[in-house]
């Protein structure tokens, strides 16, 4: 048996065997809003609720491993201590992914993965009008647990107001599991879908997406690309050269196909990629320069 303390190796090391044991976690995709008015959108996964009267739930944005730094969200609910919580299903995983990614403090996260802000009732965060099921809360407490990199703060959440899409609910008002469709965490790269087991997702990384927000409008308002396929298209950091979206259709014998096929068609066909994860082939056919603008 391998056995050994925190002590004995790098905070990040010991972090990894504790997310790789401790799961599936579910997903908190936590909305947040600054004193200068900038939303904020970050998922975590040392997430759970605690009680129902009152009805509780618990975050922790831990501090950065590297060097021992807080995050955006830990600064905007010490500021306002107001958050809408906001449970992750499979169609929104990837762009709540892609919200993991560093932005400045200044940027507004649901432009970067695309996805909706909804005005809340109760507190002045947004609530996200794809989640499915959506938590409006007041901050009762923040437990800093130490300044040490890779240190919890649990921040404590009352819920007020709770608001749970029909379309995931039997009609006695209970939630229908299968519908609702949840992911969560594991550890690495790797995710749980409730439906069918594990999948493998790797976090943006060590680079800084372009977002949503940068894609090319025909790109962006596609009739057919999901708000998971946007995120993958917006989760590299620049668009590529339409020299290299040519290059890789005259290489793989693509002009007639781009030629003879609509816009829905070559979307279509991006989309394939996609679900392969491939990437720049995906954009290559979006961005070749025969492709018809709508």
């Amino acid at each position: 048996m391998y056995s050994v303390t925190p002590q004995d190796i790098p905070i990040k090391k010991f972090y990894g065997l504790m997310a790789s044991s401790v799961g599936p976690r579910p997903i908190a995709l936590v909305s947040t809003i600054s004193k200068d008015g900038i939303s904020n959108l970050t998922p975590f996964s040392c997430f759970n609720f605690f009680g129902a009267n009152p009805p509780i739930l618990v975050f922790s944005p831990m501090r950065r491993i590297s060097d021992g730094t807080t995050k955006d969200t830990l600064r905007n609910v010490e500021e306002i201590k107001e958050v809408v919580i906001n449970i992750v299903n499979y169609d929104m995983v990837q762009q709540s992914s892609l919200a993991s990614t560093d932005y400045a403090a200044e940027i507004n996260e649901f432009d970067k993965v695309g996805l909706t802000m909804l005005d809340s009732d109760l507190v002045k965060a947004k609530r996200v009008a794809e989640s499915p099921v959506q938590f409006e809360c007041k901050v009762r407490e923040i437990v800093y647990i130490t300044e040490n990199p890779g240190a919890a703060n649990l921040v404590v959440c009352e819920v007020v107001k709770i608001h749970i899409d029909k379309n995931v609910m039997f009609d006695d008002d209970k939630i229908d599991q299968y519908k609702l469709d949840q992911v969560a965490r594991m550890g690495g790269s790797w995710y749980t879908r409730a439906q069918n087991g594990m999948f493998e997702l790797p976090k943006p990384l060590g680079i800084t997406g372009m977002g949503v927000d940068q894609l090319p409008e025909n790109i962006r308002t596609s009739e057919v690309l999901t708000g998971n396929d946007l995120a993958k298209l917006a989760g590299i950091e620049k668009q590529p050269e339409l020299t290299v979206a040519d290059q890789y259709v005259d290489e793989n014998n693509l002009e007639n196909f781009i030629n003879n096929s609509t816009i829905k068609e070559i979307h279509a066909k991006a989309q394939e990629y996609l679900r392969e994860d491939k990437i720049y082939e995906a954009w290559s056919i979006l961005l070749a320069k025969t492709v018809k603008t709508i």
